[in-house]
């Protein structure tokens, strides 16, 4: 019985927090003109959702973030919870297209232009030869505080773009990738870029293990 009683929670969540941020879509996309500019960091230009097959707007502020709260799991929901329970606020923009090259290279060039700040710093940076899986993570700093953090998640048929105002780490990503609108890999471009460094790191140490030392009598 309290298998199924958990199963139940974790659903009503579940639809919970979907509605939410359905909401919260509806909200965006049909109140843009009358409503205040959003916090979102960066100036997208319009032509870039009109040429997406598809196109969501969520903005999730402090009062919404609140609400969700309230639906999740004190057990199961707790590290997520902890995290969002600091936030200021979550913001996505996420552009699903028909077909591969709907979006430039200048295009992307124009967001990243936009974070070379005092305040933002580049913490991931990844390119593909093809440009078909590029990255970049933000990180927003305020008085040697981590307040804020920017996704670029570039991919052929789809472009992702992310930001999450208030206190916030790279690992806390793990726990609310997947939730508010926040595509499931989220956290992967992170953990990506990471294991790259690692490996050459790793390529690096093990090169200098093996060159020839000067005097090394087997040469």
């Amino acid at each position: 019985m309290n298998a199924a009683t958990n199963r139940k929670g974790s659903s009503m969540k579940s639809i919970a927090v979907a509605i939410l941020v359905l909401l919260a879509a509806l909200v965006s996309a049909t109140g843009r003109a009358q409503s205040p500019q959003t916090p979102f960091p960066v100036t997208i230009e319009k032509q870039l959702a009109d040429r997406a097959s598809s196109y969501t707007e969520v903005s999730l502020d402090r009062k919404m973030l609140d609400f969700a709260v309230r639906f999740m799991n004190e057990k199961d929901d707790a590290d997520c919870k902890r995290i969002v329970e600091k936030l200021n606020g979550v913001y996505v923009r996420s552009y699903e297209f028909d077909k591969p090259d709907q979006y430039t290279a200048a295009d992307l060039d124009a967001l990243r232009r936009q974070f070379d700040t005092p305040e933002w710093s580049s913490m991931v940076r990844t390119r593909s030869r093809n440009g078909s899986d590029d990255a970049d993570v933000y990180l927003k700093l305020v008085n040697g505080e981590v307040q804020g953090m920017f996704v670029l998640d570039a991919e052929q048929k789809e472009l992702n773009l992310v930001y999450i105002s208030g206190p916030i780490r790279p690992e806390d990503l793990k726990d609310i990738s997947g939730n508010f609108g926040i595509p499931a890999g989220t956290y992967g471009l992170t953990v990506k870029s990471e294991d790259k460094a690692k490996r050459k790191a790793e390529e690096k140490a093990n090169k200098a293990e093996t060159k020839p030392q000067k005097g090394d009598d087997s040469q």
